[in-house]
């Protein structure tokens, strides 16, 4: 009797974990990584498989990757399924914004925060409004709009990818520049939506952002904070030498600092 009941209860289990393992181990939805918060109800649509997607990684899973960060803004490339370095700086800066370790590796972690950024993305780009991006905490304001510790660093590393070795007046000049940006309605009205927008830094299209910045960009991001501005207004600045776009060089020109002419 005690026998049969062993049998019973061992085929029970046997059908509930049958039940259970198709749902977090076999099914689509990405999982949460642990400790990731929870938001709403678990995922059930269908997104992603469970290979880790890195330069190089080729097939549906990319397809998805590119048309979810397209879909938020972050990539511009065409949806080709090969996971090239456009896609791999996009998601470097997807990771950034949404406070991942930004290593340009798609794991578990950055396709659960993807999903959760894009509920209403579908495959065929009828999607309407793109989610909001994760709130960033308040660390000092500049004029109406907030800036966060986040944004102070991602200031640092462009100063230090655009400027560094210029002279220091011309590294607070870089920063009062992008001040100036975040105050002019032509512009976006987040730090890393200037920083981000398509062509308007160097450093952001050749990688050099995600280079460790010093102590000195960062003193110079707090002196531009502090209202110095050394540029004298500008919205750009470029280096002569190596500038060939007629547009920047029609630029009304304020001043020459180090290397760099500034113009409004």
């Amino acid at each position: 009797m005690r026998s049969r009941w062993v049998r019973v209860i061992a085929l029970g289990l046997a059908f509930l974990l049958a039940g259970l393992v198709p749902l977090e181990l076999w099914g689509r939805a990405p999982l949460a990584p642990k400790g990731a918060e929870k938001a709403g109800e678990p995922p059930r649509a269908e997104a992603f498989g469970r290979e880790i997607l890195r330069v190089g990684s080729r097939g549906g899973d990319v397809y998805e990757l590119q048309g979810r960060l397209q879909y938020l803004g972050y990539y511009h490339g065409p949806i080709d399924g090969i996971f090239g370095w456009r896609t791999y700086w996009a998601v470097r800066n997807f990771q950034y914004q949404f406070g991942i370790r930004v290593d340009g590796i798609v794991g578990p972690q950055t396709k659960y925060k993807l999903w959760l950024a894009t509920k209403n993305w579908r495959p065929t780009g009828t999607a309407s409004t793109p989610a909001p991006s994760a709130p960033k905490p308040t660390y000092v304001t500049y004029t109406s709009q907030p800036i966060t510790s986040r944004d102070i660093d991602l200031m640092a590393r462009t100063v230090y990818g655009e400027a560094r070795g210029e002279p220091y007046i011309g590294q607070v000049a870089v920063a009062a520049v992008i001040l100036n940006r975040l105050r002019h309605p032509a512009f976006p009205n987040t730090i890393p939506g200037i920083i981000f927008q398509p062509g308007a830094f160097t450093c952001v299209s050749d990688g050099q952002i995600w280079l460790t910045p010093d102590a000195t960009a960062r003193r110079a991001v707090y002196d531009a904070l502090n209202g110095w501005d050394p540029s004298g207004g500008a919205l750009y600045y470029f280096n002569p030498k190596t500038a060939t776009s007629a547009w920047i060089w029609s630029r009304p020109q304020i001043k020459r600092i180090g290397n760099h002419i500034f113009t409004r």
